[in-house]
């Protein structure tokens, strides 16, 4: 048994933790849209041709901004194709994914499922094959309340009020070889200021986010980051981080050692965007948009990519995901919520079936992946501030980061309820953990209301449609309340939340 302990005290706060963090993506990409959230004909679909048993389980899993349309698939789309009566949409070809899109599903179906499942909306505009004047006339079409031509084209489509739509992204990962019209940072930057500077000639009390880099390693990485932001600043509020993990080497240690990456990107990337400020001698803080992030290693080769023939909704990215990748999942949610002072906006990728923490079988049922719980409880219970905390504990040597701590751990206040949440990763791959956390400033009287473990003792152990719940949250019995400490037994490469009630 090893032990670590932490101090964290109510009134010493990182920051209030931003509830979109908890954010999810949805792409015409693969079986994500058609056979995923829309699917008429099935046996919970109604007459909108919305799942009902995928409604349920969104519900459940608690997202509370939904990104759209994409993804890769972005950077080819004209929105124009997906409003209006649906006989009269047109079939295309979609580039990014090597599919045919027939536009069955649109903007507007899109936000009648936000409305449904009630979540925020996060639109993205073509940066593209299009620019400034298409986001002009999409947000116009959007969030405009009547008496102009694109507004009330809206109107007659059959929906008299605006969407009113806060949350945009410039663009999709444009400084990636692979996309439709890649851009210099330059090129992107300037694009990006003018199209945000239309925007909010259009529409008030907008977030605009600006592409980042795809990924860390990308050639360009940092460089890109400062360049953008020289030249779109002043329009936008966020710049975009895209994370995935992988577990190539088959190596448990090295794959949570990946988590740390995480937490040095963000940290990275706050620093460039401050830089940035610092040059214009600016008070403004640039936040962090994580929309992109999941484990996203085993489906990966050319014919997870794209299928030949153009076929319509193709199995693309249908990752299986075991009980060494819920944890992972957990961990980076930990990760989030200790950066709440820059991450603002986080979105899982993706919702279902592609990357999803959601699988369904097309005409059959719905179930939830392993990754689907962190999230879940994360969601549900991490309302508040989130708390700078001392801890104390064994370290493991990695090859990255040096010595990093065998403990990952959150602690989340809510002022309002007198809850507070301690979300707990025991890295370590044999030994258990006696877990000790003194709660300051929260008075004496505490009181336990969940303790919660995600642990399988087969790490590649998954769930399907025969064994839905072979990976699933379990009572932790060992969890105690002793005046303002918290102790509890933490098993080997397991992931656990414990939420006290305070007064």
């Amino acid at each position: 048994m090893i032990k670590a302990s932490v101090i964290a005290d109510v009134d010493f706060s990182v920051a209030p933790l931003d509830r979109r963090i908890f954010g999810t993506f949805v792409e015409h990409m693969g079986r994500c849209v058609y056979g995923g959230i829309y699917e008429p004909g099935h046996p919970t679909a109604g007459a909108d041709g919305l799942r009902g048993d995928v409604l349920e389980l969104t519900r459940e899993l608690g997202p509370t901004i939904v990104r759209y349309p994409g993804g890769n698939f972005l950077s080819g789309y004209n929105w124009e194709d997906g409003v209006g009566p649906k006989d009269q949409r047109p079939v295309r070809l979609d580039l990014a994914w090597g599919s045919t899109e027939t536009n069955q599903f649109g903007t507007n179906e899109f936000i009648d499922w936000c409305r449904i499942v009630d979540v925020e909306p996060m639109f993205a505009v073509n940066m593209g094959t299009r620019g400034p004047d298409e986001a002009r006339e999409f947000i116009e079409y959007c969030n405009h309340p009547g008496g102009t031509a694109l507004s009330d084209l809206r109107r007659a489509h059959g929906y008299e009020k605006p969407h009113d739509i806060k949350f945009w992204c410039l663009g999709n990962e444009m400084d990636g070889p692979w996309q439709i019209c890649k851009k210099t940072a330059t090129e992107y930057g300037r694009a990006a200021q003018e199209t945000g500077k239309l925007m909010r000639m259009v529409s008030d009390g907008l977030s605009l986010a600006a592409c980042g880099s795809s990924y860390r390693a990308m050639p360009t990485y940092a460089a890109w980051e400062y360049e953008v932001l020289e030249h779109c600043f002043e329009e936008v509020d966020y710049i975009s981080l895209h994370q995935y993990f992988r577990n190539d080497d088959d190596d448990i240690a090295k794959f949570m050692s990946a988590l740390d990456d995480l937490d040095g990107f963000i940290k990275s990337v706050a620093a460039i965007a401050d830089a940035v400020a610092a040059k214009r001698r600016s008070t403004k803080r640039i936040m962090l948009s994580l929309d992109e992030w999941n484990v996203w290693y085993k489906a990966h080769g050319p014919s997870d990519l794209k299928k030949p023939g153009w076929p319509q909704a193709p199995d693309l990215l249908d990752e299986i995901y075991n009980a060494e990748d819920a944890l992972i999942v957990g961990g980076a949610l930990i990760v989030l919520m200790n950066n709440a002072d820059r991450v603002k906006v986080a979105c899982l990728a993706q919702l279902v079936n592609v990357l999803g923490a959601i699988h369904t079988d097309t005409g059959g049922p719905a179930w939830r992946q392993t990754i689907f719980h962190p999230f879940a409880l994360a969601s549900r219970h991490a309302h508040g501030n989130t708390l700078r905390t001392q801890s104390d504990g064994p370290m493991v040597t990695t090859l990255a980061h040096g010595d990093v701590p065998v403990l990952m751990h959150a602690v989340v206040h809510d002022p309002q309820t007198g809850r507070a949440t301690i979300f707990a990763l025991n890295r370590s791959a044999d030994a258990p953990m006696e877990l000790t956390v003194a709660l300051r400033g929260a008075g004496e009287a505490m009181t336990l209301e969940l303790a919660t473990e995600l642990h399988h003792h087969d790490l590649k152990a998954i769930n399907d449609r025969d064994n839905p719940d072979r990976v699933t949250p379990a009572t932790n019995d060992t969890a105690r309340v002793s005046g303002h400490r918290i102790t509890a037994e933490l098993k080997p490469l397991s992931w656990n939340v414990i939420v006290v009630a305070t007064r």
